[in-house]
């Protein structure tokens, strides 16, 4: 969870990962409803080094840490299917496939 503001790409709707899967930087699309989120989040907290900041402000959100929010959002949609925050990375191609997004297109993202 180590985002900066500026790894939003707004202009281009990507979100810059540094150092993901493979210690490889990435790029990954960004949707106009997560675009919205992220900006009305910053807009209330104002997080000038980390976008998801751990309580010191000085250090980032830990995967943990994440892990927890996202457990809590669960139980409070009344979701009881066991999931993580790793399986929406495994739920993202499915859902492009389903919106007919080209495979080719596809593949160019996950490299």
């Amino acid at each position: 969870m180590k985002l900066k503001p500026e790894d939003i790409d707004s202009k281009q709707m990507l979100i810059h990962i540094k150092s993901a899967k493979g210690r490889k930087d990435r790029y990954s699309l960004l949707s106009d409803t997560t675009l919205k989120t992220l900006w009305e989040y910053w807009q209330q907290y104002r997080q000038v080094k980390w976008l998801f900041p751990n309580p010191d402000k000085e250090r980032h959100i830990t995967i943990r840490n994440a892990q927890r929010v996202f457990e809590k959002a669960c139980e409070r949609a009344g979701i009881k299917k066991k999931i993580t925050v790793h399986s929406l990375r495994h739920s993202f191609t499915p859902h492009l496939l389903e919106n007919e997004i080209d495979l080719r297109y596809i593949l160019e993202l996950r490299e």
